[in-house]
This record gives C-alpha cells, structure tokens and sequence, in this order.
C-alpha cells in the first residue's frame, strides 16, 4: 500500500513539472517574475502570506509562473477585490503606493482576462445517483417508494454544500452490496403490485406440456437448444423498452443482445423444473439492469481532444431533467430529445417551462433550498439539547424544514421573486408551528401563506429552521448566526480564525452563558488578529438574539435580563432588529445576487464552481439583478448557459493557454 502511494506521488509530481515546465519561461512568466511578483513578495508574502505564515490559509509566494495564476483564477480574483477596496495590505502594514498597485491590479486582470477569453465548461464527471435521485428515478420509472436515504450509507456533501456533487458520489463494496440488494427488494415489491406488474409486463408467457415435449423429443435426436420465439419475442417487447428508459437514452445493438441473451440463459435453462418462470426471468433481468452501471450513472460521451463540445440531446435532457425533477426525462422529453434539436433555445426554453409548471418541480425545492441554506441535516438531527428544548419535536423539526422548502418553492415557482427570501410580509405555516410561532387562527396541517411581519419575522433569517441550525445545542450564537449570514446569503464567508486563538467557551473566565453574550463576544475578539472577522460576523448575530435557540421570539435572557439587540456594523452603521437586517440584506442585492448564482450553477453542474465558471457566474448575476430577480428568467439563462449545454474531454488540459 505504502509503495503504492509513493509511486503515484511520484508520478503527480512528475507530471506536474512536465505541465509547469510546457509553460515555464514564456514572456507572460518573465514579465510577472520580474514587474508583478516582487510587488507581493513585498506588501503580501514576507510578512502574512507566505509558506511559514500562510494568514488565512493563502500563500501567495508559490506562484512563478502565469499558469499558477490561472489555476488559481478564483483565489486571484478575490485578491484584486481585497486590493481594490483597500482591505489588502492591512492598515497597520506598509501600504502600496498607487502606481505599485495599478500595476498589480492591472498585471492580475490581464491574466485572468486572457484565460478566460476561450469559453471552457470545466469538468465534466462521470457520476452516480445521489440517494435522493436514486429515490425519485426510481419512483417515476417503477412507481415504487424506496427510501434510498435511509438504506443506503450516508454520503456527504462537496461543492458548495449539495449532495449531487461528483467529489462526493463515489461507490464502496458497502454501497455495491445494498445496490444489489435494493434491486432485489425494489422488483419484489414491483412484483406483489399485481396493477404494478401488470403495467409493467403486459404480456406474459406460460410454456404448456405440448411444447415442451418438443424440446425433450429434439434433445433426443442431438439439438441441444430449447429456445423458441415467443417468449423470446414477448421478453424482449418488455425488457428493451424498460432498459431504454432505465438507462436515460436508446440502447446499442450490443447491449440489447447482451440483455436477451441473458434472459434466454436463465429462462430456458430452468424450464422444466418452473414452466411459469417467465416472470421470474424477466424479474432476474430487471435486476441486472437497476444494477448497472448505465443505470446508477450519470455519464456522457467522452470524445477525445482539447476542444468544447456540445453534449447530445438525451445527455442534455438527463442534465434538465435531474435539475428540475431530480430524476429521469419522462417519455415527452425523451421524444423531443430524439425528434427534434433540445440545444435549440427556442425548444429547450419550451421543455423548460413545461417541466417546472409540473408538481414534480418542487423536488428542486426540496434538494436545493435546505442545502443552500445548511439546515438539511440540522433539521433531520436537531442538535439542541432535549433536556433544555423539549419543545423542539422531531415533528416540529419537520415541520419547520418544510416551512423552508413551502416557502422556498412558494417564491421561486409562484411568485417568482427570490427577493422574498430576503424580506417577506408572509411565510408558510400550518398549525402547529403557527402556535410554536404565537402566531393563532392558523387551522390544520396543511402549509399555507401566513402574515408573520407583526411578529417579527419574514424572510429565511426568521424561520424556525434557520435559527435552530445556527445555534449552539445550549444556546444560540451570534458567532454562527452572523457567519450564516455572511456565507450562506451574502457569499462573503469571514476566513478561518488562526490556530492560536482559543474557542469563544475557552475565553468565557466566569462569563455566565447567553445572559452576558455581548461581554463574552467582546474579550473573544479583543486580540488584533479577531476583531477584523468578528467585526463581520457579531453584529449580524446579535441582532437576531430576539430569537432563542430554537427559534422562538423572546424579549429577556431567562425572563430576567432585557435582550439589547442593537448592533453596530462594520461599516458603522447602527440597526436595531431584524427588521433593519432585512433592509439591509435588500441592499446588499448584488452580493446576493452573484452568492445564489454561484449555488445555483454548482448545484446544476454537479461539482464545485471554478475560475472558468466567471463568465456564467456573471451572466446569470446580472440576470437577476436586470429582471428584478426574477427566477424563471434565472433558470432559462442557467439551463441555455455555455457550461450547462457543453463539456470537455475528461482527459483535456483544462488550463486554458495564457
């Protein structure tokens, strides 16, 4: 094993010097090695970001040659923002005089400007069914409810946080094992449906006596082949068409006879001793293909070469359809993918539609929205402690997930307003988190719109969900609360804290829990190296301390201590409640704006979003903010964007030329 591992770390870094080497020493690397690197050797790398230093997890003194740059496109763009709003270098380091930092700025945009000047869709991998996607497709292709989630072992979430991305959808011998063993339960079910299986099958096949004497009497004479061709005929009228679909696209002549063949090997070997085994055999192929590879799969043509291409029309109605469905095309889709062109705007912005005014569209408010907004987990395991929260129910919990995703699917597919999720009059209830909320006259269980302004809440950042999952399981967190803000709706994520700075509890010396918060925050970030973050994140958070651990409004700590919810932001603006962070989120429009784009494509890709994902970023950016963040509008740009129609060859230099 060790060996192993020595070997191919040897080869990466063997090739990797072969890829620096192909592009070392051009004029672009000479230029930036003698003009731009030692700009940051001397404002960024002696004394932060350096090898030994590495402040905030960044060293920019590896970077030599122009192909670094652009590798680390993402990282180069963050620093020309950093530069341009005058947060790097820090105040109390020296500082660039104003020709040092146009030539920086202007240095770092023309590399990153020229490797973006040839679209590149990125990687595409090869992928298989998310347990929430083997749920779905298996339901629309067999109408049978197998919770994949729950059989299967857990998977994690990569990306931006999704569970769909191809760095975490890998397969252990664990996972082979249920896929065999879910196949065999999922047909059994399949098969005790008699309306299921007659749907299925709709034609079967008994062998009488009469027929087979003939075969015993032909074995006689030396013909050793008991086939015939009706029930070869009858199987594969049924096992062809179910492939197909199965598999997402048309079958190859070799995979259908692999498939018949296999369904004449164990039907008319076991003949005699089961005359009706012809269901049994077709149960036996159905097997075999929710365990194959074409199945479990989300795979694409690979064409070699360095060129983007387009994908096909059933690999582009695969990506639409496990974006808005997350499942398989139904048969409509599947149609127009092989009779007319889907790349054609005109007709994938006309399935589009048709697909998200269907029910199954909410799936995509049920996949997207509570792992954009980091409760999936929380809500499914609420981590607040029961002996201090006994309220909080695994039916509440559920019920306060599912005000998330009513509220979510309500705005993004009837209003059609992602402002809402920002600053809203109403949410979605029912009523038992209605009476959770105080809020009355709300009657049975069923989610509807109900006002909650003259409660204090509106928006994501007053439900229930929200504010439980960014809670400590004794107490809330401002810490949390704030930093929840900035990443999950702004993308302005505060850096890691450095390895020397203790944990807020370490610091707390007798502080006593949520009664002295703001105390306890402010000798956290007494050191230098805390205040920049903090600043950042504490005000966010303790404007939200109106609502306790679990999401219930309060005005006291423990019925004795007023809540002080005021806040001074970093900018030195002062709000008082949630209302003003609201207002202020609205304001913030182009961060959240360019936040929710970036989500929205990792989620429809698959993977993480990188340097050459800048210009769809952008594009579908300034599709919200020109339509009034409108998302209809946004999901037609997303699905008729460069990167969602095209791939590349999964052994293309992905590097564009600088």
């Amino acid at each position: 094993m060790r060996d192993t591992l020595l070997v191919r770390f040897i080869l990466m870094g063997f090739f990797t010097a072969i890829g620096l080497c192909a592009h070392a020493d051009t004029k672009a690397d000479q230029k930036w090695r003698k003009t731009t690197r030692p700009i940051f050797q001397k404002y960024c790398t002696e004394s932060c970001h350096n090898e030994a230093d590495q402040k905030a997890g960044i060293n920019l003194d590896a970077y030599d040659f122009v192909v670094q740059v652009v590798r680390r496109g993402q990282l180069f763009q963050k620093v020309v923002e950093q530069i341009e709003n005058n947060q790097m270098p820090p105040r109390n380091k020296p500082q660039m005089t104003e020709a040092e930092k146009d030539s920086l700025l202007h240095a770092i945009n023309s590399i990153l400007d020229s490797a973006l000047t040839d679209p590149n869709p990125g990687p595409s991998i090869m992928r298989r069914l998310s347990h929430r996607e083997y749920t779905y497709t298996i339901y629309d292709l067999l109408g049978v409810h197998f919770d994949a989630k729950r059989y299967f072992p857990s998977e994690g979430s990569g990306g931006e946080g999704f569970d769909n991305q191809s760095s975490v959808l890998y397969i252990t011998p664990l996972t082979i094992e249920r896929y065999y063993a879910a196949a065999d339960s999922i047909i059994r079910m399949v098969n005790h449906d008699r309306d299921r299986w007659n749907a299925l099958v709709p034609r079967s096949y008994k062998a009488g006596f009469f027929r087979r004497s003939i075969n015993t009497v032909k074995s006689w004479f030396g013909n050793q082949d008991p086939r015939w061709s009706k029930p070869h005929r009858l199987a594969q009228e049924t096992i062809l068409p179910f492939a197909a679909r199965a598999y997402r696209r048309f079958l190859s002549n070799e995979e259908e006879g692999e498939l018949m063949q296999f369904f004449d090997e164990i039907y008319f070997r076991d003949l005699w001793e089961d005359p009706e085994g012809f269901e049994k055999a077709l149960s036996t192929v159905f097997k075999r293909i929710l365990v194959s590879p074409s199945f479990l799969y989300r795979s694409e043509v690979n064409i070699p070469g360095n060129k983007p291409y387009q994908i096909s029309n059933f690999e582009l109605a695969n990506r639409l359809s496990y974006l808005l469905w997350s499942s398989m095309p139904d048969d409509t889709l599947i149609q127009v993918a092989y009779r007319e062109d889907l790349h054609n705007p005109a007709i994938l912005t006309r399935e589009a539609r048709r697909m998200m005014n269907n029910e199954k569209y909410k799936r995509f408010s049920s996949a997207f929205a509570p792992q954009w907004l980091g409760i999936e987990e929380h809500m499914t395991n609420p981590k607040a402690d029961p002996t201090l929260y006994p309220e909080l129910t695994g039916e509440l919990a559920s019920d306060m997930k599912n005000e998330v995703v009513n509220f979510f699917h309500h705005a993004y597919s009837q209003e059609k307003n992602l402002l809402l999720l920002l600053d809203s009059e109403y949410s979605m209830l029912n009523d038992r988190l209605a009476q959770f909320y105080g809020i009355e006259g709300v009657e049975g269980n069923e989610f509807r719109p109900v006002p909650v302004a003259d409660h204090g809440r509106g928006g994501v950042i007053g439900m229930g969900a929200v504010l439980t999952a960014t809670s400590l399981p004794g107490r809330t967190s401002p810490v949390l609360r704030g930093q929840w803000v900035l990443e999950q709706i702004l993308g302005t994520p505060a850096p890691p804290p450095p390895p020397d700075v203790p944990e807020l509890e370490a610091a707390k010396d007798g502080v006593h829990d949520e009664l002295d918060l703001r105390a306890l925050l402010e000798k956290h970030r007494a050191p230098s190296a805390c205040a920049g973050c903090h600043q950042k994140m504490d005000p966010l958070g303790l404007v939200m301390e109106s609502f306790d651990a679990i999401g219930r409004q309060r005005q006291y700590y423990r019925g004795e201590v007023a809540i002080n919810t005021e806040a001074i932001m970093e900018d030195g603006t002062r709000i008082e409640n949630v209302g003003d962070l609201r207002k202020r989120l609205i304001d913030e429009k182009p961060k959240f704006a360019k936040n929710f784009a970036r989500k929205l494509l990792s989620y429809s890709l698959g993977r993480g979003v990188i340097f050459t994902d800048s210009p769809t970023v952008k594009e579908l950016t300034e599709t919200l903010l020109a339509d009034n963040f409108d998302t209809e509008k946004l999901m037609l740009t997303l699905i008729n964007s460069y990167p969602f129609r095209h791939r590349i060859s999964d052994m293309a230099d992905l590097y564009i030329k600088t």
